[in-house]
């Protein structure tokens, strides 16, 4: 079976936005080593592993140019695609069509359908949906145009965020504001550096989890992971920042430790799963999805996002559940891979003996 690995990294030779080396005095402690990050070779390896396990798999970097696939499709031919396209064009909406061209072409992909890319892209939708549900939410205010006041009726401190924006992007650590003065600065900076409609949300002071899941049909919560916040100084918030996924040179970068599994009171943990895959199903997602929520000091559950399609490098937080579930690298991103298959076969757009195979037709 052919499988091609798709992703979109659009200037692949250059360096990453921040240094891959230590200054003499950063002027705390770091806790992680930094590393070269190298997309191509982390695509690489995902097919590396597919290819051992009886796939015919390669790499292509489309490089945010539609025309790139098609070439290739056309050439190749892949049966199925592991597909690692993201915000195109720089531009997190455009997410969803590159799902919508693969099932416009009948080819079957890993990963979340377009609407549910698109619904969950959406914050304030997301809210709606999840609320709908029954399911908490911290309370949120939705400004869909800049105003000269914004009126709310929330606690602070509040959070203030980009509406359509993924990966933390505009979720800085001055994101959290404690009165309207910085509110209204924040909002207004949001409205002018992302050109998007602002959401507000009380922010709930707890622990902070993340719940994958994992299926299509019939899926199912792995192992919570828990963000460590207990070494977080004073003067930053406890959240996940843009600057704590993205940045080795800040504080919180260092600070924000992954645990998993989570300890947990069992009942907390059999509730944060049963939420978590409640909305993975409510947000119509499919085979991979990590939940992130927020455990309140009165053992509260708040969704906060919900992740399709997240990373799938073999350090990341969804890897990380997966094997605390038992799970190697390989046999995860097989299991991932033959969710898709089996629905290429269901629908008749793979044969039988491809899934049986799972080698070169």
């Amino acid at each position: 079976m052919k499988v091609a690995v798709v992703f979109n990294e659009a200037y692949p030779g250059i360096d990453d936005e921040y240094s891959t080396e230590y200054p003499r005095d950063l002027g705390f402690k770091p806790y992680f080593d930094i590393e070269e990050h190298d997309p191509i070779a982390e695509y690489e390896s995902i097919a590396d592993r597919l290819r051992r396990a009886g796939y015919d798999a390669y790499i292509l970097n489309i490089l945010d140019d539609i025309n790139i696939f098609l070439q290739d499709f056309d050439k190749n031919k892949p049966d199925v695609i592991f597909n690692f396209v993201e915000i195109y064009k720089d531009i997190a909406e455009l997410e969803m069509g590159f799902a919508s061209i693969l099932e416009l072409l009948r080819i079957p992909y890993t990963g979340a359908p377009p609407l549910a890319l698109a619904t969950c892209q959406s914050k304030y939708l997301t809210k709606g949906i999840i609320s709908a549900m029954g399911i908490n939410i911290p309370r949120f205010k939705y400004f869909p145009r800049q105003r000269k006041i914004y009126r709310h009726n929330l606690r602070y401190p509040i959070i203030v965020k980009p509406s359509l924006e993924d990966a933390s992007v505009g979720i800085d650590v001055e994101a959290v504001v404690s009165n309207y003065k910085e509110l209204k600065s924040r909002i207004n900076y949001i409205f002018q550096e992302y050109k998007q409609p602002v959401l507000i949300e009380e922010f709930i002071e707890g622990r902070e989890l993340n719940v994958a899941v994992l299926g299509d049909k019939n899926p199912r919560a792995l192992p919570i992971s828990e963000i460590d916040f207990s070494k977080m100084p004073d003067h930053l918030h406890n959240f996940v920042s843009y600057q704590a996924k993205w940045d080795p040179l800040h504080e919180a970068y260092h600070k924000t430790i992954p645990k998993c599994p989570a300890k947990l009171p069992k009942k907390v943990e059999n509730k944060a799963k049963e939420i978590a895959v409640k909305a993975f199903k409510a947000m119509g997602c499919r085979d991979y999805c990590r939940v992130d929520m927020r455990l309140s000091s009165e053992n509260e559950l708040y969704i906060l996002e919900v992740n399709p399609n997240p990373d799938l490098t073999e350090d990341a937080g969804f890897m990380r559940s997966m094997r605390h579930a038992g799970y190697s690298y390989g046999r995860a991103l097989k299991t991932i891979l033959e969710l898709a298959v089996k629905r290429g076969v269901k629908s008749g757009i793979l044969t039988e003996d491809l899934l049986k195979r799972g080698t070169t037709k």
